[in-house]
C-alpha cells in the first residue's frame, strides 16, 4: 500500500466538547511517500499548531483521516483528546529570524520567544516557551519541565536568535535549555547547585553557563555517549 503522493491524504479535524470546530488557517502539509508492507505500521510527524485556530481554553479532541488510494477509501483514527490551559506569562522578546543563503531582503523576519507558566490540573508547577510571528499566531509551543514557584527564570537571546533558558527545576538543581528560532531544543543540561549557575553573555554575543556542577543524565540534548569499549578500564583477577 502506497501513502503520501499527492496534497489532501492525511487530514485533521479538531473539536471541542461544546461542539466547536476549530477553523483551519490551511491544510497541514504532509509530504514524502512511502509504502507499507502487510501488518507494518509507520509513524508521520506534523506540527499543527500554526494550522489551526484554537482561541480559548477547555478540552478539544483531535482526528485524523487517511485516504488510501488503492481501496478507493478513507480511514478515521479514534479520537485523542488534549487540553489547552491559559498559562501566566514571565517575559517575551522579539528577536529577528537569521537569513536563509541568497536571501537578499533587508528586512528580517520578525518573531517573539515567550515563556509562560502553568499549573495543570493542580499538578507541578510547568514552564512552557511559545514561539509567534509578528501577527501573533504562533508557531510553536513547547513545554519545557517542571519549575520550582519561587524560582525566576533567566532567559538570554544570542546573537543567532538562539533562545537560552536557565531556571531551577528542583531544590538544589537547575535546566539549561537552548532552543532554535524553529522551537527545536538543541541543548539541554542539568546543574548542580554548588555555587550558583548563571548564564554569561561575551563580548562575541555568545552565551554559557557558569557556576554549578554539570551533571550528566539521560534526558540531556544531545543525549550522553556511551562509553567506548577502549575507555573501560580492563578488571583483573588477582
Amino acid at each position: 500500500m502506497k501513502l503520501g503522493r499527492g496534497e489532501g491524504w492525511l487530514k485533521f479535524t479538531i473539536a471541542a466538547r461544546d461542539g466547536y470546530v476549530a477553523f483551519k488557517n490551511g491544510e497541514v502539509p504532509v509530504a514524502g511517500e512511502f509504502t507499507l508492507e502487510s501488518s507494518e505500521q509507520a509513524t508521520v510527524r506534523v506540527n499543527l499548531q500554526p494550522y489551526f485556530q484554537l482561541p480559548k481554553a477547555g478540552h478539544y479532541t483531535i482526528t485524523a483521516d487517511v485516504s488510501v488510494p488503492e481501496w478507493e477509501r478513507s480511514i478515521s483514527s479514534n479520537p485523542k483528546g488534549f487540553d489547552i490551559i491559559q498559562g501566566a506569562r514571565l517575559w517575551q522578546q522579539a528577536f529577528g529570524l537569521p537569513k536563509a543563503p541568497g536571501d537578499t531582503n533587508p528586512v528580517p523576519e520578525m518573531r517573539y520567544y515567550a515563556l509562560q507558566e502553568a499549573n495543570y490540573l493542580h499538578s507541578r508547577l510547568t514552564l512552557y516557551v511559545q514561539i509567534t510571528d509578528d501577527t501573533g499566531k504562533i508557531n510553536k509551543v513547547l513545554a519545557i519541565g517542571p519549575m520550582i514557584s519561587f524560582g525566576q527564570p533567566d532567559p538570554r537571546v544570542d546573537k543567532m536568535s538562539n533562545l537560552h533558558l536557565l531556571y531551577q527545576n528542583g531544590p538544589r538543581t537547575f535546566s539549561y535549555t537552548v532552543i532554535n528560532p524553529n522551537g527545536e531544543i538543541t541543548q539541554r543540561q542539568t546543574y548542580d547547585y554548588t555555587t550558583r549557575p548563571r548564564l554569561l553573555p561575551d563580548d562575541d554575543g555568545n552565551i554559557r553557563v557558569v557556576g554549578g556542577n554539570r551533571r550528566i543524565t539521560r534526558d540531556d540534548v544531545p543525549p550522553p555517549k556511551a562509553p567506548a569499549a577502549n575507555d573501560i578500564a580492563p578488571t583483573t583477577t588477582p
